[in-house]
């Protein structure tokens, strides 16, 4: 099975225990393109086998999810997770409707992000959470994300939680953006829930459950619907034409002088899709070979 798998994974599950339910499945090579933390659901691409050569290419994607925040608490670990540091009364003003679009709204385009202590990114060979928890303190090192969008849906007054989809950048922290909105609206709040509804071109409605697939490991119609191949992966990619005499160079790794612009593009041979290249400068360099 060589391709791409789209898991809804539930709950605690982290991305390491659903790639192990996966390959032990599949009995495949299977990796995954970015981690959700273990209390978020949603969008999980999975890429098996031969599809493993496609991660370079889904690692930059944009991302959307729906989250909740929680208002008037603050924990550690800036989400449902992690124990409680502080609590406050939220006043009803806040949660007003305008005053909310505006808080939102004012988070779209790039900004300066300092992704949470309790996260994996790597400090000195070390992952943020382990000094975290050994309580050492060390510099976070801050990024540049983007939101190209955000939108409300919908303010719970009574439990005081405000619930809002969001169109973002690679490595975007949805736990640091729900703690900033909190601080903006003049309270503070953590990230109750997460759910990742899309990832690149990938999104929830083409997304089955570890369950699903243990249940229909053996339906070929089932996997045939559901693995996006390598081959349909790039299918709305441009498509730059070789003459035969040329495929032999282009298979052996030759760059080819072309003059098309730069980018990656399907490759085809007598009318036939041989594999994938990718133009820079106007050559013409093998990536994948089907």
């Amino acid at each position: 099975m060589d391709g791409i798998l789209i898991i809804n994974k539930p709950k605690q599950y982290t991305s390491h225990d659903v790639v192990a339910k996966v390959k032990k499945i599949c009995g495949e090579k299977v990796g995954h393109t970015g981690t959700l933390d273990p209390m978020a659901t949603g969008v999980l691409p999975l890429l098996l086998g031969q599809g493993t050569k496609l991660s370079k290419y889904l690692i930059n994607h944009d991302k959307t999810y729906i989250a909740t925040i929680q208002l008037g608490k603050k924990t550690d670990t800036l989400d449902s997770e992690g124990s409680i540091l502080e609590e406050r009364l939220v006043d009803g003003k806040l949660l007003n409707k305008e005053n909310v679009q505006r808080v939102l709204e004012c988070q779209i385009g790039k900004q300066i992000q300092t992704p949470p202590i309790y996260s994996a990114i790597k400090v000195n060979g070390k992952k943020l959470y382990e000094y975290a928890r050994k309580g050492v303190e060390v510099e976070i090192p801050k990024r540049e994300i983007e939101i190209y969008n955000i939108e409300l849906l919908d303010i719970n007054e009574k439990d005081k939680t405000i619930e809002f989809r969001v169109h973002c950048s690679k490595g975007t922290y949805i736990r640091t953006l729900c703690e900033n909105i909190a601080e903006k609206l003049g309270t503070i709040g953590y990230m109750k829930e997460l759910n990742r509804v899309q990832v690149g071109q990938f999104n929830l409605n083409q997304a089955i459950t570890v369950e699903e697939l243990e249940k229909n490991k053996e339906n070929e119609k089932f996997l045939n619907q559901h693995l996006i191949t390598v081959q349909n992966f790039f299918e709305k990619y441009p498509i730059v034409e070789l003459k035969e005499e040329k495929l032999k160079l282009f298979l052996n790794g030759v760059q080819l002088t072309n003059n098309n612009d730069d980018g990656l593009y399907q490759i085809k041979v007598n009318n036939v899709v041989v594999g994938i290249g990718t133009i820079k400068n106007k050559l013409l360099k093998r990536e994948i070979i089907y």
